[in-house]
């Protein structure tokens, strides 16, 4: 039985049906902290403290967290293999269908389990039942539908290769399952002196570890970074989402969370999880001084167009939710003819606040860019 500090590695089945499985031993775990460990969470929690003063003077934070929910929900699932783009979800918002692979729907309903987990945490604990809960929302009517949506793994699942023989990696058995969870969670709700960015290193790692979910694990893995850090207190909102540094390091990635189980070393997986804190914060707090200089640079231009000042300037609001608008949205709000709201339109363009997105449609699509593409490429 080849074992570690992380774990040990037993044997599951008998006869032909014999194979190896990982159980990651009960969390605390001991953890060596050297110079550079305690470099990488001092950085880590100075720039998570910049990022929370940062989203607290725009002036619609809750806009700019939807957006970058968006963005994660996009990447995160990518990381699993969706085609769809975060561009392909502004469209699909927009109504425009064409062209959109189907597989748009699965950075849908991540969106919508972001948006359910963190409506819950208010009022409910995060727990097992509650991760039960968003899976179920995150498997609804896509790839996985039919693999137990909101309910643990009854049967033995593992990860890479087409036969439980060629894969990479087998997590725990059925037998061994409960007694995991059990210590996640406990884990989760412990007081103890382990730094809290520390901490959710070892839940994700752990989590992705136990593999509890016969689908979705990776995505609910990557979005219990987010409800654990909320529930916290370590940011006020919900802006820090890893999945952009993870895919983008994707080999980094899995080669250290294999390194926990196959060599017991958590702390190189704990520290190139905190470069991706420092990484993602850094860039998380660029975008939202980025979002009020152009947001001023806007509301210049829109002071040239003096009619329709209040009603405007809600439209002009909402852009930061939804970037994109139409001749009919312009029509109910400002409760004008359709000629006035393409006029409007038309100087919306003329100030380069809008661009034309799509034009086939006679209910014309435009789109606020400059604003998207502040949160990068797809």
């Amino acid at each position: 039985m080849k074992a570690n500090k992380a774990g040990k590695f037993i044997k599951s089945g008998s006869g032909n049906s014999e194979y190896f499985c990982f159980v990651p031993n009960e969390l605390p775990l001991k953890i060596n902290y050297d110079d550079e460990m305690i470099y990488l969470v001092s950085e880590a929690n100075r720039f998570i403290g910049r990022l929370d003063e940062v989203t607290d003077t725009l002036v619609a934070p809750t806009y700019f967290v939807y957006m970058y929910a968006k963005k994660e929900a996009a990447l995160s699932s990518q990381i699993e293999g969706t085609k769809a783009t975060f561009s392909d979800l502004i469209k699909a918002e927009a109504g425009i269908t064409d062209e959109i692979p189907n597989d748009v729907q699965e950075i849908e309903n991540y969106i919508k389990a972001i948006e359910y987990g963190f409506d819950r945490i208010k009022n409910f604990p995060l727990s097992l039942r509650l991760i039960r809960e968003i899976h179920n929302v995150l498997m609804q009517d896509v790839r996985g539908k039919h693999k137990s949506p909101g309910e643990f793994r009854t049967t033995q699942n593992w990860i890479g290769g087409y036969s439980i023989n060629t894969s990479s990696f087998v997590p725990p058995s059925v037998d061994n399952l409960g007694k995991c969870l059990d210590n996640l969670e406990k884990f989760m709700h412990q007081e103890n002196k382990i730094s809290q960015l520390v901490k959710v290193a070892l839940l994700h790692a752990w989590f992705e570890m136990i593999h509890p979910f016969l689908d979705g694990n990776g995505r609910l893995g990557r979005l219990l970074i987010a409800l654990y850090l909320s529930t916290k207190n370590i940011l006020h909102k919900p802006t820090l989402y890893l999945s952009k540094f993870f895919k983008k390091n994707q080999l980094s990635y899995y080669e250290t969370l294999s390194n926990i189980s196959a060599k017991g070393d958590a702390e190189a997986f704990i520290k190139f999880f905190l470069t991706g804190i420092i990484e993602t914060a850094s860039e998380a707090i660029d975008i939202s001084r980025n979002i009020a200089v152009l947001r001023e640079e806007d509301l210049v231009k829109l002071s040239c167009i003096n009619r329709y000042g209040e009603k405007l300037l809600e439209i002009y609001n909402n852009l930061f939710a939804k970037p994109t608008v139409s001749i009919d949205t312009i029509v109910k709000k400002l409760e004008v003819s359709n000629a006035t709201a393409g006029r409007i339109l038309e100087k919306l363009c003329g100030t380069g606040i809008l661009e034309l997105l799509d034009s086939r449609k006679r209910n014309k699509i435009f789109i606020y860019k400059k604003y998207i593409d502040l949160f990068g490429d797809d």
